[in-house]
């Protein structure tokens, strides 16, 4: 999101509305806040989906002048639609809350992916720079300039694809109260990635986010943006008068062809840049690096979008991505378990389980499980939930008990199983991925199993096949840790789709070679909802 340094700031900060209702969204928690708008994670109700949902900051509300813009503004972005481009649904106010409904992307963005792991190697910084390009492409072809590309607003979701979020919302910040480029320690955001012709003031065109695009992706690689200094101001100037160090002194190991690519992004001069995000697309699909499929011949011939529709390499490349933001998700939670087990040590088991419960990853369990009686147990809970199968049932074992012992751990893990399956009987696909999702963070390996099949057989069905076989190589290995009557259970919910792929896996596996697999998959219950 577009910050918006500002002396308008209130003194008191907005209420948290979580759990508020307002019209056809259920809010559930809050996400983060910006200096224009507090971000929501929300229930679309009458569509059955999670969204993002954009409050606008009471002491900008105030004023009528900035309202008609966020309003109007955010209409035009709403027109952008591409796969890269972070999806506005509506814009509207209800009990004068001013607000953006837009879509939800579980992931992270770039700048807290580089926190984790300061620089991406050459394949992954180039799968993200294609996306990214890709949505610039869009943008510039409808007349529009996003004018605040940043890593914070280049979101990396779970499933390895890049949007690009905030189109429109940097215009309607530009309005607001002016940066003190000179402020010692004010938040740098922004200046760090502003162009020339953004810092000096004058009219600004598609190239300009080029060369913001540039700074983050020399950030990305390098670890670190080209110019950095004490305040705003001075690194405006370096962006005016200074050249950044040279990557390939950064970085040896990237090829001169990327560098080439995000020091041309990085002139000084417009005209000295690349003019389309077009041509930035054309550098990037002449790279020949391992791990990314290449374009067919004649594809030069192509424009963006065509050259989109097909590449071949975004499969490769973001199965790698993938895999890191799940290996990442699932180091998070073990993280988050040891950190209970000290806070256990240090505060006592009460605290120590609040704390993981308060730190546990966002899902759907933070909807609010409202009319579900509370039962005396987490095993009559889930009793309970068994009679009624209705979502809210299964979410509220959860909700009620926190998973901070075995047994509870054990039940809320299960309720996810039958929460799955009910989302999936019930033809809610997207619901179900998420909580696939959850399961497949889990560190005991049934459950992780468990989630990677579901996700595996959903992926297969939108006919992401080679996605679908990244999830099954997962799922090898975690099947490969359990006990053999728990194997066969586990492959009950194996997709019969996917036997062929998930035996070839399999036979690569020392243990699950030795196993007759096939004769479990044979007797799989006919009621899998995978099936």
């Amino acid at each position: 999101m577009s910050d918006l340094p500002s002396s308008r700031e209130p003194a008191v900060a907005d209420p948290d509305l979580s759990g508020l209702r307002l019209g056809n969204y259920q809010l559930l928690r809050r996400l983060g806040r910006g200096g224009m708008a507090d971000v929501y994670l929300a229930e679309q109700i009458s569509l059955h989906r999670q969204v993002a949902f954009k409050v606008l900051r009471r002491s900008l509300a105030d004023d009528q002048a900035y309202v008609h813009r966020f309003h109007n503004e955010a209409r035009a972005a709403a027109s952008l639609v591409h796969a890269n481009i972070v999806q506005i649904y509506e814009v509207g106010c209800i009990d004068g809350i001013h607000f953006i409904a837009q879509e939800y992307v579980a992931g992270q963005n770039l700048k807290q992916w580089l926190a984790r792991h300061r620089t991406a190697d050459a394949q992954t910084a180039v799968h993200i720079m294609r996306q990214v390009v890709a949505a610039l492409s869009r943008a510039s072809q409808q007349g529009t300039i996003h004018r605040d590309i940043k890593p914070e607003n280049i979101m990396l979701a779970r499933t390895g694809e890049v949007k690009v979020a905030d189109f429109g919302l940097a215009r309607i910040a530009a309005h607001g109260p002016a940066v003190n480029l000179t402020q010692v320690g004010v938040t740098m955001g922004t200046p760090l990635y502003m162009s020339p012709e953004q810092v000096e003031g004058r009219a600004v065109d598609p190239r300009s986010d080029l060369y913001s695009f540039g700074v983050t992706s020399y950030e990305m690689l390098a670890g670190r943006p080209p110019f950095e200094g004490e305040t705003p101001l001075s690194v405006a100037v370096q962006h005016l008068r200074s050249d950044p160090p040279p990557l390939a002194q950064q970085r040896p190991d990237l090829p001169d062809g990327l560098c080439r690519i995000v020091h041309r992004l990085l002139a000084k001069k417009p005209a000295d840049r690349y003019q389309t995000p077009s041509d930035v697309m054309r550098d990037l699909r002449d790279l020949h690096l391992e791990g990314l499929d290449q374009w067919p011949s004649g594809a030069d011939e192509w424009d963006v979008p065509e050259s989109l529709s097909f590449v071949p390499g975004r499969s490769a490349a973001t199965l790698q991505l993938a895999a890191v933001m799940r290996s990442q998700s699932l180091a998070a939670r073990r993280h988050t378990r040891r950190l209970w087990v000290a806070a256990a040590i240090v505060a006592g088991l009460l605290a120590g389980a609040g704390a993981a419960w308060l730190n546990r990853p966002a899902s759907l369990l933070d909807a609010v499980a409202i009319g579900i009686e509370k039962k005396d147990t987490v095993t009559l809970q889930y009793w309970h939930a068994m009679k009624l199968n209705t979502a809210e049932a299964w979410l509220a074992v959860e909700r009620y008990f926190p998973p901070d012992d075995p047994v509870s751990r054990m039940y809320a893990w299960q309720a996810k199983q039958r929460l799955a399956e009910l989302y999936r009987r019930n033809n809610q696909l997207d619901h179900a991925l998420q909580v696939y999702t959850q399961l497949a963070g889990s560190d005991e390996p049934q459950y992780a199993a468990y989630g990677l099949l579901g996700r595996a057989s959903l992926l297969d069905q939108q006919g992401q096949r080679n996605l679908a076989t990244a999830e099954l190589a997962e799922a090898v290995e975690q099947i490969s840790q359990l006990p053999e009557e728990q194997i066969s259970g586990v492959l009950q919910w194996l997709d019969p789709d996917l036997d062929e792929i998930f035996l070839f896996l399999a036979a690569e596996d020392a243990r699950l070679k030795t196993l007759p697999l096939e004769l479990w998959m044979y007797y799989r219950r006919p009621q899998s909802p995978n099936r």
